[in-house]
């Protein structure tokens, strides 16, 4: 019973997603009934509603939507009032039934608002070119340059300064920031005993040199962004390609932003799965199609502009066209792409163009990949400081609760604060890309270390006055994080696709080529099965294998098709995941050869495998592997099994291929494996009931911002789910086991979870709750009643 009541602390208001279209539905409504009095620079009885917060803050009669009681709207009264002195409109035909219901479900979603729409006429245009800006004086010696900026805006909005946050605090509130986990009591005590003056400053980037713990806690905020995942639509049948190793790697050796983008954009390998986006199956909307997703995404992720309004007709909610929207998607188009305007093909073909030409544009004949890096180089361009500003103002938003620009995808709205918001990107700049640089420059200001703000409602950056940072409700994976760190409860094995652990240059490629004959000569399109047969006594915890040929191979194992590639100069790494199994295991490569006439052909693999007891094994490709003319079917099975197998030979000229790969296998096999800690963050398992309760997404849309609020329904879910019961049972047991006295236990539970010790008050209801000899059950009451409290659900 008692996790059920502690859950009503969840009970926040409702944040669920919206089911009417505001941009399709509500907008021709207003636009049609409401314009001649209260859109634009009309504002009748006082009342505009160019903006959601204009029609929340009513008329001069008051209130005009009730958000908590739709019935008690008045905006509904005066529309389905038959009393010609109150109806409305007061002239001209009324508004029809169908779209009178339209708003009342409008209004019970929350009257939810299209990320930067007005009605007004916005004479902000946000610049292009990146800005210097002039630092104001340092106040009350507080030199650091956020400080200096953010000193005098409070200043000059009369805003007062807030106070400080504790040591505790602090290491609590940037060690989940910046890594998504709880600070240990070590961590705690090293904190509080060192004396120096840049104390904060030292102990953030102590946290952020922790690169796996870095990386697998960014790979949350990027999975979302890059709507990447495990497993989901697409996966399965080629609709969609993971890039999750590729991101991995990219984030754990902490990759230059710049480079990091212009390897998703222009990519090769690991990377494209990005702009790959997701094949739907059966007939889609033309807005769905892969070119304008391609366009879609591009636009959203990188320079935060909404372009799925303009990829179905001229944007209704900035200055976004249909034809800039289809003129991007065919920069990524490998054919003709005709414009469709609302899904009707309008007879215009798209022409590859860059959306900011003032700083150069795409040459619409060249090659589909040449057009990627040329718009790649653009978007990466010295003069493009919207690139810059968009990737500050994300980080910014993820460490203080509100974005500079607000909502963070709304880019083309007017920031709180130009001069925070150009002097971060220019300082991203010229730091060379490094957003651990760009991360430790917010935290180590005392603007991050201040109190922070009861998280209210969203407010955009056009009515938003800062006043210190916000409070952040735990995502689903920091969440999952902590119970797991608290209770020694998490699972034993990551995701069978992740490979995880920082790049090992110890290890060196073993492999060789190999074909049927010493000179590694074949004709064109001669197609071979290579087979290497291995027993092993236990599953390997993690498995991978790097493989490439000459020219075209399938990867089986145990007939399980894991992957194919068609270039040589692709060398790929596959996370084995269930694959492997105790005893006989069969690896197989099934390799053609192309080109015109006799020529050059062999293959090459490393299978890496790692077990619980640290012991490692490589199986690579040597003179033991086998071969046969036989080619299995699409699932890796034969129809026969051939009799013919035979003994490869190595090649005698393997600087043929060490010339053109040979870098590549050196990178391929040296990464990850090193540096793996012995738990398994939220971040690299599938999600759950309990994971998606908390609101992990499913990511087949892009998602920038998760919800701040828990629905009822989440939490009822939440409370009665066995997930979170089953980790705080098994908690229990071993908390007792490890503390068996309750002061002990306590303290020890307290300062985990919440990095302070108890107060007095605390420790007696607590102790009230162990009892003196403490149970399971009474344990596992504790951890709910810490658990489900504000302080422990946010990052304050």
């Amino acid at each position: 019973m008692l996790p059920r009541i502690f859950a009503l602390a969840l009970l926040l208001p409702c944040s669920a997603f919206a089911a009417i279209d505001f941009a399709h539905q509500v907008v021709p409504i207003l636009k049609e009934h409401c314009a001649d009095c209260h859109l634009g620079d009309k504002k009748k009885g006082g009342l505009s509603m160019n903006t959601r917060k204009d029609l929340l803050d009513g008329s001069e009669n008051g209130a005009v939507i009730d958000l908590k009681n739709v019935g008690k709207s008045l905006l509904l009264a005066v529309l389905t009032s038959t009393d010609e002195d109150t109806m409305m409109p007061p002239k001209g035909k009324r508004v029809p039934a169908e779209q009178i219901a339209v708003l009342r479900q409008w209004i019970s979603e929350g009257a939810v608002w299209e990320e930067g729409f007005t009605f007004g006429k916005s004479s902000y245009e946000p610049p292009l070119k990146p800005r210097i800006v002039t630092l104001p004086a340092a106040r009350d010696g507080r030199t650091h340059p956020i400080d200096r900026i953010l000193d005098t805006y409070l200043e000059e909005h009369k805003v007062k300064r807030p106070a400080p946050i504790s040591d505790g605090e602090f290491a609590r509130r940037v060690s989940m920031d910046l890594i998504g986990l709880l600070p240990s009591a070590d961590d705690l005590a090293a904190l509080a005993n060192d004396q120096s003056p840049n104390k904060r400053a030292a102990f953030a980037n102590r946290v952020l040199a922790r690169d796996v713990d870095y990386a697998e806690h960014w790979l949350v905020f990027w999975n979302d962004l890059l709507r990447n995942d495990y497993v989901g639509t697409g996966y399965i049948d080629g609709g969609r390609k993971s890039i999750t190793n590729w991101l991995y790697q990219s984030l754990i050796s902490n990759k230059p932003y710049d480079q990091f983008t212009r390897e998703l954009l222009a990519p090769s390998g690991e990377s494209e799965g990005f702009i790959f986006g997701i094949k739907w199956r059966g007939n889609v909307n033309a807005s769905q199609v892969r070119e304008i997703q391609f366009a879609q995404s591009v636009s959203q992720v990188f320079l935060g502009i909404n372009m799925k309004c303009a990829s179905c007709h001229d944007s209704f909610i900035d200055r976004w066209k249909l034809d800039e929207a289809y003129n991007m998607a065919a920069i990524y188009s490998d054919h003709p792409l005709e414009v469709n305007r609302c899904d009707k093909p309008n007879g215009k073909i798209a022409k590859a163009a860059w959306i900011f030409p003032e700083i150069g544009d795409v040459k619409p004949d060249a090659p589909q990949p040449e057009r990627l890096k040329q718009m790649a180089a653009l978007m990466t361009h010295k003069d493009n400081g919207r690139f810059t500003r968009t990737i500050v103002n994300r980080l910014w938003h993820r460490l203080m609760g509100h974005g500079i620009v607000h909502p963070v995808d709304a880019m083309q709205t007017q920031p709180w604060s130009a001069d925070l918001l150009d002097y971060l990107a220019v300082n991203l700049s010229e730091n060379g890309y490094d957003l651990k640089k760009t991360l430790a420059l917010i935290v180590s200001s005392q603007a991050y270390q201040s109190k922070s703000l009861t998280a209210t409602e969203a407010i955009d950056s056009s009515h938003f006055v800062y006043a210190g940072p916000i409070a952040k409700r735990l995502t689903a994976e920091q969440f999952v994080d902590a119970v797991w760190q608290i209770t020694n409860s998490g699972p034993k094995a990551a995701h069978g696709s992740v490979l995880r652990g920082k790049p090992d240059t110890s290890v060196k490629p073993e492999g060789v080529w190999i074909w049927s004959n010493a000179g590694a000569k074949a004709q064109a399109g001669e197609t071979l099965t290579l087979r290497k047969q291995v027993k092993l006594s236990t599953v390997p915890t993690m498995a991978k294998a790097i493989v490439t040929a000459d020219n075209e191979y399938r990867l089986i194992v145990n007939s399980k098709v894991i992957g194919s590639d068609t270039d040589l100069t692709n060398v790929e790494s596959y996370a084995l995941g269930t694959a492997l199994r105790a005893g006989a295991n069969n690896i197989v490569l099934v390799v053609k050869n192309g080109g015109k006439g006799p020529n050059a052909a062999a293959a090459w693999c490393q299978v890496m495998l790692t077990f619980a007891d640290g012991t490692k094994q490589i199986i690579a490709t040597d003179n033991t592997w086998q071969w046969t003319t036989a080619v299995p079917d699409d699932k890796g099975r034969f129809a026969t099994e051939p009799k013919d197998w035979q003994a490869v030979v190595v090649a005698t000229r393997q600087e043929t291929w060490e010339r053109i790969v040979g870098k590549k296998l050196q990178a391929a096999v040296s990464q990850g494996g090193s540096g793996i800690p012995s738990y398994v963050r939220a971040s690299l398992v599938t999600s759950d009931l309990l994971q998606r309760a908390l609101g992990r997404p499913n990511r087949e849309q892009i998602v920038t911002v998760r919800p701040e609020n828990l629905t009822t329904l989440e939490a009822i879910d939440l409370a009665n789910g066995n997930i979170l019961a089953g980790y705080l049972k098994a908690g229990a047991t071993k908390l007792i086991s490890q503390h068996p006295q309750p002061d002990d236990l306590i303290s020890t539970v307290f300062t985990q979870s919440l990095s302070r010790s108890p107060t007095e008050n605390e420790r007696t209801v607590l102790r009230e709750v162990l009892g003196p000899k403490p149970t399971a059950q009474n344990v596992e009451d504790m951890l709910w009643s810490l658990l489900l409290l504000p302080e422990f659900q946010f990052v304050r």
